[in-house]
């Protein structure tokens, strides 16, 4: 008998779709291009946004939940988080044009036609020793390019967190020959995305663009010259460290951060993983542009970066896009292998006293690092205890049964070191302390006993159902190389993630737990208000 994958049914109707609406995607846009440029051209004024798509999640990255990577933090910070809001807003009067808008939404069209789930992941490295992992895309006209430098928050030095992020926010701030209004305008006008963000374990720098081969030369150019030649402009020093000032003073009214930066300073206490990426009020005051400029010369070389490339390209046009990067950056030296974490000796219990009327606990202890032969069993686990919405145990029960909490939820978070296990939930202060009973009680059952039968099967079709949306997109595939590189993965991850996943068992999942988290040392912090009686159990 054989075994037809649901994955490649109607292919061939399928890659007739992708070639017409390819040719379509770029016609159009050689068209809005041309009309853009030829003069007295106009159009409908468009807003421009601020494109996310490709930054990396907390789900690829191993990074603080409320926390995007970015300066401008737009969860929660007034000030507007694209490159510059001042370099966009100058050019959005009633009469100009925005080709990035409709660029983009026909990209994404593109994107959500189906793909195979076959990733032919192609890997070398460079002269001076750069990772490069290539995925040739031809199904939509675009090409992404993304940096990964080993140069996140945990580069940090003692005295002065934050400098890692600054660094990074201060790469698009202005270049060799561009200051930053003209970057704006450039990639802007080629319907371009340039997007930055730092997280504890790395830095990244990604360009999108169409892949026509006049426009990506054109976008890759500058994005050559910022990668290699950033100026360090002292008037968006200034500007950025406001913006890093105001987010501290945010911090103080946000539930969310406070707790957060409170769970990662006990459970990490003087490791790097231990202070606020965003730096401290005292940081900010010391750092120089001499020290960003240092921090740059040390992290962003090219024996220190993972090149992940995907898109419209040839194995051919790939190697000239990485030996042109690796030609441009210094050679430099891999950073140092980060020290691991000291073990959780005992139990701990702290509490932040916040104005409001609901309460934030967090639960947790450290985890594993990435590349640990437990991932798979402790993922479909999760999917089980918290991970897995409406449908896990921690739902179940605390929501929908015992209507507990607005939201509970938990995690793993890998990193290049044992990274945080996390279980949170969100409650009226009188449930604090019956909601986070439960919630421990729920994760020692499962610890010990472990899941049903019909929960590992469900969690299994769940998992393996969505795998394939979960590379669908270029986006996808690109946060994927560059995680695969970074964190040194082998190149079948993704290949071989659904077989890994369906042969996990419950005495896995179950083993897994057990040599990962103890239990009776774990770490709780609750934020709230203290002295408010607790409500009667029902």
């Amino acid at each position: 008998m054989t075994y037809s994958s649901p994955f490649k049914t109607n292919e061939q109707r399928q890659r007739f779709n992708r070639k017409t609406l390819n040719i379509m995607i770029i016609v159009v846009s050689i068209m809005i291009v041309l009309f853009y440029n030829i003069p007295g051209g106009k159009m409908p004024n468009v807003s421009p946004t601020n494109d996310n798509s490709s930054d990396i999640s907390a789900e690829l990255a191993g990074i603080d939940e409320d926390f995007d990577g970015t300066i401008s933090n737009p969860k929660d910070n007034p000030i507007d988080s694209s490159i510059d809001k001042a370099a966009t807003e100058k050019n959005n009067d009633d009469q100009s044009f925005h080709p990035e808008k409709i660029l983009s939404s026909l990209a994404l069209i593109a994107e959500a036609t189906p793909k195979s789930h076959e990733i032919d992941i192609q890997s070398w490295n460079t002269k001076k020793g750069a990772q490069v992992l290539f995925v040739a895309a031809p199904e939509v006209p675009m090409l992404d390019v993304r940096l990964v430098f080993n140069a996140g928050g945990a580069r940090d030095p003692q005295t002065l967190p934050g400098l890692a992020l600054l660094t990074n926010g201060m790469i698009t701030e202005g270049s060799e020959n561009h200051n930053v209004d003209e970057i704006a305008a450039h990639f802007e006008s080629l319907g371009a995305a340039l997007s930055n963000a730092s997280y504890r374990d790395m830095a990244t720098i990604s360009l999108r663009t169409l892949s026509e081969a006049n426009l990506q030369k054109q976008a890759l150019d500058v994005f050559y010259e910022i990668v290699a030649t950033p100026t360090f402009p002292d008037d968006s020093f200034q500007r950025l460290l406001k913006q890093l000032t105001l987010g501290l003073k945010h911090e103080k009214q946000n539930p969310k951060r406070l707790i957060s930066k409170k769970f990662y300073q006990s459970l990490y206490q003087t490791h790097p993983y231990g202070h606020r990426i965003q730096g401290t009020a005292e940081s900010l005051g010391k750092i120089t542009l001499k020290d960003l400029k240092d921090f740059y010369a040390n992290y962003y070389v090219s024996s220190n970066v993972v090149i992940a490339i995907t898109g419209d390209i040839q194995r051919a046009d790939a190697e000239s896009i990485a030996n042109a990067i690796d030609a441009r950056l210094a050679q430099g030296n891999p950073a140092p292998r980060l020290p691991t974490p000291a073990p959780i000796t005992e139990k701990q219990d702290h509490f932040i006293e916040f104005p409001s009327s609901q309460s934030h606990v967090l639960i947790g202890s450290l985890g594993i690092k990435r590349g640990d032969e437990r991932w798979h069993a402790l993922v479909l686990g999760n999917e089980i205890l918290g991970g897995g919405g409406f449908s896990s145990r921690l739902n179940q029960t605390i929501r929908q049964e015992k209507g507990l909490v607005y939201s509970v939820y938990s995690y793993f978070s890998p990193m290049a070191v044992n990274g945080p296990f996390m279980m949170g939930l969100q409650t009226k202060n009188e449930q604090r302390q019956q909601a986070s009973k439960l919630m421990l009680d729920i994760l020692q059952t499962f610890a010990q006993q472990g899941p049903t039968l019909d929960e590992l099967n469900d969690a299994k079709k769940h998992l393996l159902g969505n795998f394939p949306l979960n590379i669908a997109s270029n986006s996808r595939i690109v946060d994927y190389l560059g995680l695969i590189g970074f964190y040194n993965l082998p190149l079948s991850y993704l290949e071989t993630y659904p077989k890994n996943i369906e042969r996990v068992t419950i005495d896995d999942i179950k083993q897994a737990f057990a040599t990962t988290l103890d239990t009776d040392k774990l770490i709780t912090i609750a934020l709230g208000k203290e002295n408010v009686a607790p409500e009667t159990a029902h």
